[in-house]
């Protein structure tokens, strides 16, 4: 699908909707939306950090004439920072997210990214590849907004005349996901339910609700489908989604019952063509994650032991 280039900056994909698109993709490198109708907005999602957000806002008020401190809501599709820690850029918006988001937001605030950050290679290969992956974006001077207004399951939206319906389809990127579908201009914006031509990151699981939540794309009828992560796509991009996740959700069971451990797991398994895929080391956090849900425990690894297992997982790649 090639309406629309890859390329950074705004794209205009009609009747008052507008996607922000970060090439490549990879780790920090999100996208976000905004919905104008009349005298109305909502922004869906943040950046990374505030000079990201505001370069932004600035350039969607240039197409839009809709300024930041006008904005009348913000939706976080989940609790990731690259999807919320620019909310402090709109002061005067009403902020909406699921309550499982709003929760993890509070649990990892920027000022301990900073901190992971800043440390570095004192935390070992795990501080190193952080600090590698997360060096463009400036924790600091984050002003933090959390959520004004949550809700589980469903909530409609009004903006101007359109209806924005909100779905709650996680826990599966993270514990709260959500989609934002635009019916009648055929649009939605999935958050990190896609990540296209980028390796998926599975954070929380279980598996069978994200293949589930792209099945919900799919069904909906969409022409123009926005992704957390990657160019724009449509419903080919979204079964390549649920593919790998099919995939390494099989292949992770047979070395489960094989008795391998995570590690060796994750070094095992083939990926193919999903190894072309941006960040293929995620893996590793995806055989994790599977392992835990096939458990059944509910015992979560440690996030720096996570990123040491991605860092020896990306040199392993390379070799």
């Amino acid at each position: 699908m090639a309406r629309w280039e890859y390329t950074h900056g705004l794209k205009d994909i009609g009747n008052g909707l507008y996607a922000w698109l970060q090439p490549d993709g990879g780790w920090g490198w999100s996208n976000a939306g905004l919905i104008v109708d009349g005298d109305q907005s909502l922004l869906v999602d943040t950046l990374f950090d505030m000079h990201l957000t505001r370069d932004m806002l600035g350039a969607m008020a240039d197409a839009s004439g809709v300024r930041a401190e006008e904005i009348g809501t913000i939706v976080n599709t989940h609790a990731n920072g690259d999807h919320c820690h620019g909310n402090g850029c709109c002061p005067h918006a009403e902020i909406i997210a699921s309550d499982a988001s709003a929760k993890e937001m509070a649990e990892v605030p920027p000022a301990m990214l900073a901190q992971f950050k800043k440390m570095g290679g004192q935390l070992g290969p795990a501080g190193t590849y952080f600090a590698d992956i997360f060096g463009p974006f400036d924790f600091d001077a984050v002003e933090e907004r959390l959520p004004t207004q949550t809700f589980t399951g469903r909530m409609d939206l009004t903006i101007g005349d359109k209806t924005v319906e909100l779905i709650e389809v996680g826990p599966a990127h993270t514990g709260g996901d959500v989609i934002v579908h635009v019916p009648q201009d055929r649009i939605v914006f999935t958050g990190d339910i896609l990540f296209i031509d980028g390796t998926p990151l599975m954070w929380a699981g279980p598996v069978k609700n994200w293949i589930t939540a792209c099945e919900t794309i799919i069904g909906m009828d969409a022409d123009v489908i926005v992704p957390g992560h990657g160019p724009i796509t449509d419903k080919a991009g979204v079964r390549r989604v649920a593919d790998y996740l099919a995939y390494i959700d099989a292949e992770a069971r047979k070395r489960f019952d094989a008795g391998l451990s995570v590690r060796e797991a994750a070094l095992d398994i083939a990926l193919g063509d999903y190894a072309n895929w941006g960040d293929a080391e995620r893996i590793a956090v995806n055989v994790d994650s599977l392992y835990r849900e096939y458990r059944g425990d509910g015992q979560v690894t440690p996030v720096m032991d996570l990123f040491a297992l991605m860092a020896e997982t990306r040199d392993a790649m390379r070799r």
